[in-house]
């Protein structure tokens, strides 16, 4: 065969496969609802800016309504997908260039939600009460948006890291391009990690854990990358630093733009962005440990160090991030051949349902514990454990702790 036919041959086979990929994904334009959700943000702001006065309230908490209610009422209704690619498939989703350019697509739209949002929050008419507000709601867009940036830290080519890095500009919460793919993913599930959350740890103690300790994890990464180059961590080849700058430029041009007004607003929407992703992260791990084959060592992780949900809605507006354990298996793969494990633990339902549940702590341990015990077969030993509950828990059990 002469080479333009096996040319030829090739991008036939490509065809093909890109073409069995297109047919294979039945929910290929539902993935289209979460770069569409800088959209519904630019609508709820519309609503409040040119709706009449009566209605400005319940615009302003659009965000949160959409996030704890309407979500979670969709996914309730619509239910579960534990359909899986096989080989094949997969290898057919992964080359379908479709799926890069939604995510991409997000950043853009949601530059321009935040740009509009600078502009309705700094109006003359609005009051403080309703810039904290509409911080709500827009932190609740780029909350979510850490999600875009986080299917692109993983990504090989250094240009969408810093796709990812314009995705965080919003919360200024750079470092987790850094700590995610090379922090957490070495230490996920072990006591070790800022961002793996302990059975009988409230949220309230794991938000400064993870927000703090992330950002060290963070530092130390960065030092030592740099170290091996023989550079200083003050080089220019810093990542954090060029993160950390494109936040500074983005946040100086809205002041500038928009005036000092805007701050009340800035501060919420990076605030609440910032505490929703980090609520995410307390609900995908807790309580799970991966088995220590040493002294701080432990073995690879597997499926059942994460925890699982196939809700359908959710997991269209988060890139299936809720099939976590396929996820941190197999870190490079896109989100769009993410497979369900049945080895997996499950969640009672999915993020969006799971949020409000996660801030009461009460609510929480009655709902989680008991899966927790249930997935180690009553032998919570194994299991990841807050030290100052550890003694607390094991009574509520009726167990014998073997540490004591």
């Amino acid at each position: 065969m002469n080479a333009p036919a096996k040319i030829t041959n090739i991008h036939l086979e490509q065809d093909a496969q890109l073409l069995k990929g297109r047919q294979l994904d039945k929910k290929r334009f539902g993935w289209l609802l979460s770069p569409g959700l800088p959209v519904i943000g630019m609508g709820i702001l519309a609503g409040y800016h040119f709706g009449p006065k009566a209605t400005k309230k319940v615009f302003a908490l659009g965000g949160p309504l959409l996030l704890h209610v309407i979500i979670p009422t969709l996914d309730a209704l619509i239910g579960e997908d534990e359909n899986n690619p096989s080989d094949d498939q997969i290898k057919a989703l992964i080359k379908d260039p479709y799926y890069d350019r939604i995510v991409k697509l997000f950043i853009p739209l949601q530059m321009a939600a935040n740009t509009f949002a600078g502009y309705v929050v700094s109006r003359p008419n609005v009051s403080l009460t309703d810039q904290i507000l509409l911080g709500i709601s827009m932190g609740a867009i780029n909350g979510i948006g850490v999600n875009t940036a986080h299917e692109l830290s993983h990504r090989p080519n250094k240009s969408d890291h810093y796709w990812s890095h314009a995705s965080l500009m919003p919360l200024a919460y750079n470092h987790f391009r850094i700590e995610h793919p090379y922090g957490h993913h070495k230490r996920v599930a072990t006591p070790e990690d800022p961002a793996s959350s302990k059975m009988g740890e409230s949220f309230y103690k794991f938000w400064p854990r993870t927000v703090f300790g992330g950002l060290k994890s963070a530092i130390e990464i960065e030092k030592r990358r740099l170290q091996r180059k023989g550079l200083s961590f003050f080089s220019k080849e810093n990542e954090l630093f060029h993160g950390w700058g494109m936040s500074a430029a983005y946040h100086g041009l809205m002041l500038k733009t928009f005036s000092k007004k805007i701050i009340p607003y800035t501060l919420t929407q990076a605030f609440y962005g910032i505490s929703l992703f980090e609520i995410v992260n307390y609900i995908e791990h807790y309580g799970l440990k991966r088995a220590e084959t040493g002294k701080g060592k432990y073995e690879r992780t597997l499926p059942e160090h994460s925890w699982n949900n196939n809700n359908i809605v959710t997991n269209l507006f988060l890139y299936q991030l809720q099939r976590h354990s396929d996820h941190h298996a197999f870190p490079s793969r896109p989100f769009q051949a993410l497979r369900n494990f049945e080895e997996a633990p499950v969640l009672p339902s999915g993020y969006a349902t799971m949020l409000i549940p996660a801030l009461i702590p009460p609510l929480w341990y009655k709902m989680m514990d008991k899966r927790v015990y249930q997935h180690y077969q009553g032998d919570l030993n194994k299991a990841n454990i807050l030290p100052a509950k550890r003694k607390q828990i094991f009574r509520k059990f009726g167990i014998q702790d073997n540490a004591a």
